[in-house]
């Protein structure tokens, strides 16, 4: 790759993820919390300056050396024609984790998708809650109509990481239940939170994953975030979204649609991670 070549990369790259670091960066300095933003930080717990690195991915080597200086420089070594990244510095006590992953990735995307949660798990955190994660933000129908909402309707989530946040009331109420043991078994293409997941599955092997495969990972997970708080009881008007509303029928043929969108994107993320795992898998065998 020529340095004109890392350099647009480069840029194009930060153009997808920047935006969301720097806006966090600018409310951790103000101590300013964002009910939809804050996740993809918070609960992935890859900050903002590790986001905003970035790398070719493994199997390029890079003309201009300096282009990894300040990026990922411990992992690249200097070859006769420029820096590539090392495989040999991936922990190899991660080795078993990657063949797991390519394990579930393949897994998950040979499933049949389910569209039928209408994105209840958000409502199900707060069920006969008297406080709610996200305090300062109203519930669009207030505590009753929310649980009223909640209770006329089948909770059917079947990802683990969202089931294990809903209220004790909540948890006997959904179709099936669930385990972290049993998590792979459940996983499906049409979830929002699997969706959301595969930004972890890419930063996990930052920064032997191109970020051109990071960036799309996480974009997609920012569409995912905000289709699942718009779905959510809050009112988040105030943060420039428009209520998704799943308790009318209108709302629920919405979310579906907007559902089926982001798995379909997902699919050929998925793909592309798939191909980065297997990739590092064969360097250090």
């Amino acid at each position: 790759m020529t340095p004109a070549e890392a350099t647009a990369e480069r840029e194009a790259y930060r153009a997808v993820v920047g935006p969301w670091s720097e806006d966090r960066l600018a409310r951790q300095r103000t101590r300013t919390k964002h009910p939809v933003r804050d996740f993809l930080f918070e609960y992935y717990n890859f900050k903002p300056a590790q986001l905003l690195r970035w790398s070719p991915g493994l199997g390029v080597t890079l003309a201009d050396t300096a282009a990894v200086a300040t990026d990922w420089p411990a992992d690249f070594v200097e070859t006769p024609d420029g820096a590539a990244l090392d495989p040999t510095r991936f922990s190899p006590q991660r080795h078993r984790y990657l063949h797991w992953a390519i394990d579930y990735l393949r897994a998950v995307g040979e499933r049949e998708p389910f569209y039928g949660c209408f994105g209840l798990h958000e409502w199900a955190m707060v069920y006969e809650a008297p406080e709610v994660r996200h305090g300062r933000v109203p519930l669009r129908l207030g505590h009753a109509g929310t649980d009223a909402h909640v209770e006329a309707t089948p909770l059917r989530c079947t990802h683990y990481d969202a089931y294990r946040f809903f209220t004790p009331p909540a948890v006997g109420r959904n179709r099936t239940p669930l385990t972290r043991d049993t998590t792979e078994d459940h996983d499906q293409p049409g979830c929002v939170h699997v969706t959301m997941d595969l930004y972890k599955f890419a930063f996990k092997l930052a920064p032997f994953c191109a970020s051109t495969v990071v960036g799309d990972a996480f974009a997609l997970a920012c569409r995912a975030r905000e289709l699942d708080m718009r779905a959510s009881p809050y009112d988040l008007r105030a943060y420039g979204l428009e209520p998704l509303t799943v308790e009318t029928k209108a709302g629920r043929e919405e979310y579906v649609h907007a559902q089926r969108a982001l798995t379909a994107t997902a699919t050929g993320v998925r793909a592309k991670l798939l191909a980065e795992y297997s990739k590092l898998t064969e360097a250090v065998a």
